[in-house]
């Protein structure tokens, strides 16, 4: 096979040593039934999975020189849902905070949400009608450290009120941080049951 043209999206040399040894182990731990290694190589994978992440492409029109959409759709499910994805991301958040010498995990976060529109066909009863911003759709609400890094992530019903986004992130934020985080900051659209619930933790 011809090596292909790489694409921007594609992993550095220096990415993928971050991220190689934890996809080397998670193969070694999940063996094929039939003793079968793949035909794609795992580099390979995660560079198809960053195209179709950067591009928007549905699975179905990745490019005919990356991995088809069955072979790369089978291990980006696999790592969603048994959390691997997230581990990788708190591996290359720790990494980039240890760069800029700061310790692993944050002591401070800073919460915010924001109401989004939702595309065509999604259920409607994941979705809701934020009165304030007159957005119907879904809420993400979001939790950063000081370098602007994800720490937690939830996302409601554009309804929900800022309360339930506050304290379902509080507890995001406490269960992957273990314990470092003293201090959060937010807006005004956050009450005091956000406030307590906080001092609780």
């Amino acid at each position: 096979m011809t090596e292909r043209k790489p694409y921007p999206s594609d992993l550095t040399d220096a990415q993928w040593a971050l991220i190689e040894p934890v996809l080397t182990a998670w193969k070694a731990a999940h063996p094929s039934v039939s003793g079968h290694e793949g035909n794609y190589e795992m580099r390979e994978i995660v560079n198809a999975i960053r195209y179709q992440g950067r591009t928007g492409v549905q699975w179905d029109y990745l490019p005919h020189d990356l991995p088809p959409k069955g072979a790369t759709y089978y291990y980006f499910a696999k790592w969603r849902d048994d959390g691997t994805d997230k581990t990788i991301h708190d591996l290359l958040r720790w990494h980039l905070r240890e760069q800029k010498k700061r310790l692993a995990d944050p002591s401070l976060v800073v919460l915010d949400t924001q109401s989004v529109h939702v595309a065509a066909g999604v259920p409607a009863e994941t979705t809701g009608r934020d009165v304030a911003k007159k957005v119907p759709g879904r809420k993400r609400g979001l939790a950063v450290d000081v370098l602007g890094l994800v720490i937690a992530v939830v996302v409601l019903t554009a309804s929900a009120h800022e309360n339930a986004a506050g304290i379902a992130l509080l507890d995001r934020v406490t269960a992957t941080t273990e314990g470092t985080v003293t201090k959060a900051l937010v807006d005004q659209g956050f009450k005091n049951a956000v406030v307590a619930y906080g001092a609780d933790l």
